[in-house]
């Protein structure tokens, strides 16, 4: 399934309604995917994904991610059957294990994964529809092998191109969190609040910075300012261009680009921004 380079990654804290309304224009600005954050919702049913795909045109939609504890594989792959028969070729199904801690007994993420795609498999959902939320070796590995690839939440370039060595030619679609902002103090308190809680909390990211350059220094009070800065990039709509082209320098095949936005305001005036820079009546910018 082709994503294009960039997406626009669309985070719950909005709600269905406005993500809906998001996702218009955001195919309409020539993103060519729409991540839909997901957190650890039952979404079985599919229906917020059904709800962007009627509304919009030709743009992919994807899930990311759909929980593995907290959804039934069963009734989840027909849902996929159904925005399939309606949607041919526009739905990508991203499933992945989260975090422990926001999981009441959660155990044995592997099996877990393993587990749930061998459901999908007998429900008939192609592998190559969907895509594997994978940050450690092991999982990258199970995305190259039963997955069309993985779509790896915070991460830096550093990452990109070790997923990249694991991954093979499997799609490599990366979150990339910005902040459209020349501000570096007040860029870095947005990029700062958004890390500290939870995700410098959380053992699974930890652990994957602390393997890929960083170390405890960094990822305590909140970030140290290179990890915050490498983490979230931040600048002028020209700046955060140049540095979200850095990850497909990294190996990435395409980007879903989420925005930190100033209080009040939502993520599509900096998507604007970032659009009008990135995408082009002759497709998006080349990595450097």
């Amino acid at each position: 399934m082709k994503l294009g380079r960039y997406g626009a990654w669309l985070n719950p804290i909005d709600d269905d309604t406005a993500r809906t309304e998001y996702a218009v224009e955001a195919e309409a600005l020539g993103y060519d995917t729409v991540w839909l954050g997901l957190g650890t919702r039952d979404e079985s049913d599919l229906r917020l994904a059904e709800r962007v795909l009627d509304a919009t045109g030709k743009v992919v939609v994807a899930t990311a991610i759909v929980n593995m504890w907290t959804n039934d594989p069963v009734p989840l792959a027909r849902s996929y059957q159904r925005l399939q028969d309606r949607h041919p070729d526009r739905f990508l199904l991203g499933v992945g294990v989260g975090h422990p801690e926001s999981i009441t007994g959660y155990s044995s993420p592997y099996q877990r994964m393993t587990s749930f795609l061998d459901a999908l498999d007998a429900e008939k959902v192609p592998s190559d529809r969907r895509i594997l939320a994978a940050l450690g070796p092991r999982a990258l590995g199970l995305a190259a092998e039963r997955a069309a690839g993985s779509h790896p939440y915070l991460t830096v370039p550093a990452h990109t191109r070790s997923a990249r060595k694991l991954l093979g030619s499997g799609l490599l679609a990366v979150e990339q969190t910005v902040v459209v902002e020349a501000d570096v103090d007040e860029a870095r308190r947005r990029a700062r609040a958004f890390l500290r809680e939870p995700y410098l909390r959380l053992s699974n990211y930890v652990n994957n910075l602390l393997r890929h350059g960083y170390d405890q220094a960094d990822v305590t009070d909140g970030g140290s300012d290179r990890l915050v800065d490498d983490l979230v990039p931040h600048g002028t709509p020209a700046e955060v261009a140049d540095k979200v082209a850095m990850q497909l320098a990294a190996g990435a095949d395409h980007v879903g680009i989420q925005v930190l936005p100033a209080p009040e305001q939502g993520p599509m005036p900096a998507l604007r921004a970032l659009a009008a820079q990135l995408i082009t009546p002759a497709g998006a910018r080349s990595p450097e």
